[in-house]
């Protein structure tokens, strides 16, 4: 049975493996900026992975790490370990921490099917096919315009926590020590966050039209977005500056990775 001290651990390795994820979802921004590649989203960052030298052992352990960051997220939303306040502010926290651990389910699976080599979606943007897929199937429910409506509603929120996070650097408190984290690591933190929150916006605004036209084409994901800021007046510059942002989120999954408060209270 998994101990709170195996899945602290766990929650860790997760930290780093989510520090590797977007330091090659930064890179892959950085050299299409530079005319070299293509931008690539989480899944499409994963399966890179697949492809360098002893890249299953790799993936087996990035697929462990982003379960463990999985399991605490899921139980920060149901164990509550933090004791957030029960008020509409702590039940959107802990609705937060509930999508974040299924988003990170899905990234390990994806993980440990290439470890596994139980084949994986092709292309460097698998995830926003997978988008469209499920943005397609909410369309032909009841009411599915308005599912659609409330996924770009909750991404504008999540960009929101990013732009806030960003602006106010409280973050920095969430890592442990007797003394304060040097400036630069907050202005890396600071730069990441902001980076995320731009993604999250443009995503959310393709939901929103897919929503406002009941287009499924119209939705999308990380890669879709970095490729609309790379088509904008000045593209390149903007897509360099965002995969320096996320790259440098990913440094601070690894400071995170080590030094931050992680506490965990599974049930039972």
């Amino acid at each position: 049975m998994l101990s709170d001290a195996n899945a602290t651990m766990l929650a860790r390795l997760g930290f780093a493996a989510r520090g590797l994820v977007y330091l090659l979802i930064g890179w892959f921004a950085i050299t299409a900026a530079m005319g070299g590649g293509q931008t690539a989203d989480n899944q499409g960052a994963i399966a890179s992975l697949a492809r360098q030298p002893f890249g299953q052992v790799l993936l087996a352990i990035v697929a462990a790490g982003l379960l463990g960051y999985a399991v605490w997220r899921l139980t920060e939303a149901v164990a509550d370990p933090e004791r957030i306040a029960h008020d509409g502010k702590g039940n959107l926290k802990r609705a937060a921490h509930a999508i974040s651990g299924i988003a990170h389910v899905i990234l390990a699976w994806t993980a440990a099917k290439l470890a596994l080599d139980l084949g994986a979606s092709g292309g460097q943007s698998p995830g926003d096919e997978s988008a469209r897929d499920w943005t397609a199937w909410l369309l032909t429910q009841p009411l599915g315009r308005f599912l659609v409506a409330a996924v770009a509603i909750g991404l504008l929120v999540a960009a929101f926590q990013q732009f806030k996070k960003a602006y106010k650097g409280d973050f920095i408190t969430e890592l442990r020590g007797d003394a304060p984290a040097p400036g630069y690591v907050c202005t890396m933190g600071r730069i990441g966050y902001g980076a995320r929150g731009l993604v999250f916006l443009i995503i959310a605004g393709f939901f929103t039209i897919a929503a406002w036209q009941s287009r499924a084409s119209e939705a999308g994901g990380m890669a879709d977005a970095l490729t609309a800021l790379e088509s904008q007046p000045g593209g390149k510059w903007l897509l360099a500056a965002t995969g320096i942002g996320l790259a440098l989120f990913g440094v601070y999954s690894f400071i995170e990775a080590r030094f931050r408060r992680i506490r965990v209270n599974l049930p039972g």
